[in-house]
């Protein structure tokens, strides 16, 4: 069993809020795919990354799924569309194997 996490910004790059519609195209398509979902939104974690000399902090989001079977090339294909979507260089998608108690 596996557990994907992805990382969604709250923001774009101008500090501007997404609309609740791209969130909810997310979570559409996860439950779609996989038959359920978990979306932690409502204490957004903040994350930081220094590039260039400077800092950056985001507000995030996760959502996460449990499936039996990770198929690595959907999930990168699935993260190049939400970098599109949200106007990311880089989201994080990471995946963990997990053992159900």
């Amino acid at each position: 069993m596996y557990l994907v996490e992805i990382l969604l910004p709250l923001n774009d790059n101008g500090g501007r809020r997404f609309g609740a519609e791209k969130f909810e195209s997310v979570r559409a398509r996860l439950t779609e795919q996989f038959g359920g979902m978990t979306a932690f939104t409502r204490s957004p974690a903040e994350g930081t990354t220094r590039g260039g000399g400077k800092t950056v902090r985001d507000e995030i989001v996760v959502f996460e799924v449990m499936t039996e079977a990770l198929d690595a090339s959907w999930w990168a294909s699935y993260r190049r569309s939400l970098e599109q979507d949200f106007h990311q260089d880089e989201i994080i998608v990471r995946a963990s194997a997990v053992t159900l108690l």
